[in-house]
């Protein structure tokens, strides 16, 4: 029986910084293979509105904004098209690249949110879209995604450019574990990618902070065994796989921000929450601050 083909929402608002997102998942071999729906949520003017037609002196108003939606419709849909052809060109199967667009029912992010429920494996999104505010790391739709969906995996596509190189924050908690195990399952057929594991302690001795290779784990607890074992597993060759422990630091997640830009790493995959999760707390206090300190990179959240 062949196994089930992965699915990626790849949700998109209209905006250039959206078919920057498409650009990505193209260029990210991580998603060959996946089945990838663009989906957009329509912003339609409420039935309620014509009711006014009824109005004489209404008549010619709602006739205009019938042609304005109408325009906007056919505006949506060729920019969904254009997506799309960004992704048959960067080697999708057509068959594999769907367009969804749906007119708003609660609200975009809630609509996004409950599309999300059907079957798919992550969602993709950007940063900011049309609304893009300077010096704001996130946009309020992408803001309420990181929140309510607890579910599945948001993918936040950066600007930097993609390469083949993912850090994976790891703490020995059960939700770390599932980021490494969804790193395996996403890259580790695909034989040419490099995983640095990194595991933070703040405060303490800088003189204890390197880790050599899986070959031969520094950390007596061994924390990352685990993610060693499942990571060549799946397929990684153990010379692709290194690992860091960092000491000495006021902030993990700016650690591994830090990690990520010196070391080129073009992926942070992190897990929801860690061993310090706070019930109160929407989101882990490391995965959400990883998210705004990291303005520039891609960043994976694993349920």
């Amino acid at each position: 029986m062949a196994p089930r083909q992965k699915r990626l929402l790849l949700a998109v608002d209209g905006s250039e910084r959206a078919l920057q997102t498409v650009r990505y998942a193209g260029e990210e071999d991580a998603f060959k293979g996946m089945k990838i729906v663009l989906f957009h949520v329509f912003n339609s003017i409420p039935e309620a509105y014509y009711d006014l037609e009824k109005e004489p002196k209404s008549v010619k108003v709602v006739r205009h904004v019938r042609s304005w939606e109408a325009q906007q419709k056919k505006n949506i849909r060729k920019y969904m098209e254009d997506a799309k052809q960004m992704l048959l060109e960067a080697g999708h199967a057509e068959s594999a690249v769907e367009i969804k667009i749906q007119n708003r029912k609660k609200g975009v992010s809630r609509d996004i949110i409950i599309e999300a429920q059907k079957g798919y494996d992550a969602v993709l999104v950007r940063r900011r879209g049309f609304t893009a505010l300077k010096n704001v790391t996130v946009g309020s739709v992408t803001n309420k995604l990181l929140e309510k969906l607890s579910f599945i995996p948001v993918l936040i596509a950066g600007r930097k450019p993609v390469n083949k190189k993912v850090l994976v924050a790891v703490d020995g908690s059960p939700c770390a574990i599932k980021a490494v195990q969804f790193v395996a399952d996403m890259l580790g057929q695909l034989g040419n990618y490099q995983v640095k594991l990194v595991y933070v302690v703040r405060g303490g001795s800088t003189s204890d902070a390197d880790a050599v290779t899986a070959n031969g784990i520094k950390d007596t607890g061994g924390i990352f065994k685990p993610a060693v074992d499942i990571l060549t597993a799946a397929g990684f060759a153990p010379e692709n796989i290194s690992t860091k422990i960092i000491t000495g630091v006021l902030s993990r997640a700016g650690a591994i921000v830090n990690k990520a830009e010196k070391g080129g790493w073009g992926t942070i995959v992190v897990g929801r929450r860690g061993l310090s999760s706070v019930s109160d707390f929407f989101m882990g206090r490391v995965s959400n601050k990883v998210v705004h300190a990291g303005r520039k990179d891609t960043v994976w959240i694993v349920t």
